[in-house]
C-alpha cells in the first residue's frame, strides 16, 4: 500500500511513516511549494484543509494521519510499567488490533486526501505510526517530507480541558523547525470548493 520510508533522526523523534512516494519536479521556473495538513478526521482537521486550500498556493498537499498501535495503549502501559499485571502474550490479538487500527487510519487519511483534492489541492495520503507522541509524529512527518509548512487544526478547549490534555497544536508550533499554520476551532466561515 505505501512504501516505507524513515531516517534515524525521524526515529528519535518518535514516529515511523509510511507515505506514497514523491514526484521530483523538473524544469526552471517557481521552486514548487508544499504542505503537510495533519488529519484526524474530525471536524477541526477538516476546517484546516479547508483554510489551507482557500489562503495557500501549495503545489502539493502531503495529508497525513497519524496512529498508535494498541500496544501503545496508556492504560496498558501504565499498568505494565507498574508491575501489577502478570505477563500475558497477547501478541496475536495486538497484531489484529493494530492491523484494525493502521486500517481504520488509512480510511480517514483517504477522506483527507478526497477532501483535499476536492477544495483544490494536488494531495497525497501518508500514515504515521505513533511510537511516542502524537505532536513528535507530525512533526517527524512534516521533516520526513520536507515541506514548507505543517499546517493543523486545534480542539480549541480552554481551561481546565485544556489543561488536561495535551495540546498537539501548541506543541507542534513549539517544536517543529519550520512554519506551522494553525487553523483554531472556533473559524467557521465555509469558503467556496472550486476544482
Amino acid at each position: 500500500m505505501y512504501p516505507w520510508a524513515m531516517d534515524s533522526r525521524h526515529r528519535e523523534q518518535g514516529a515511523r511513516i509510511d507515505s506514497a512516494p514523491a514526484e521530483s519536479v523538473s524544469g526552471s521556473g517557481p521552486v514548487p511549494q508544499s504542505v503537510m495538513i495533519a488529519f484526524d478526521g474530525g471536524a477541526n482537521s477538516e476546517r484546516a484543509i479547508t483554510y489551507a486550500a482557500h489562503f495557500l498556493r501549495a503545489t502539493t498537499a502531503h495529508v497525513v494521519t497519524a496512529w498508535q498501535p494498541g500496544t501503545l495503549n496508556p492504560a496498558r502501559l501504565s499498568s505494565l510499567s507498574a508491575g501489577i499485571q502478570p505477563f500475558v502474550d497477547t501478541s496475536p490479538l495486538e497484531l489484529d488490533v493494530d492491523d484494525a487500527l493502521r486500517t481504520e487510519a488509512a480510511e480517514t487519511n483517504t477522506r483527507g486526501v478526497e477532501m483535499a483534492r476536492n477544495a483544490g489541492l494536488e494531495a497525497t495520503g501518508t500514515l504515521v505510526e505513533v511510537e511516542s507522541t502524537v505532536w513528535g509524529a507530525l512533526v517527524a512527518a512534516a521533516d520526513a517530507l520536507d515541506v514548507d509548512l505543517l499546517v493543523t487544526g486545534t480542539r480549541g478547549d480552554s481551561g481546565l480541558k485544556a489543561l488536561l490534555r495535551s495540546n498537539v497544536a501548541c506543541r507542534v508550533l513549539k517544536h517543529c523547525h519550520r512554519p506551522v499554520f494553525i487553523v483554531p476551532a472556533k473559524c467557521d466561515k465555509q469558503f467556496p470548493v472550486t476544482p
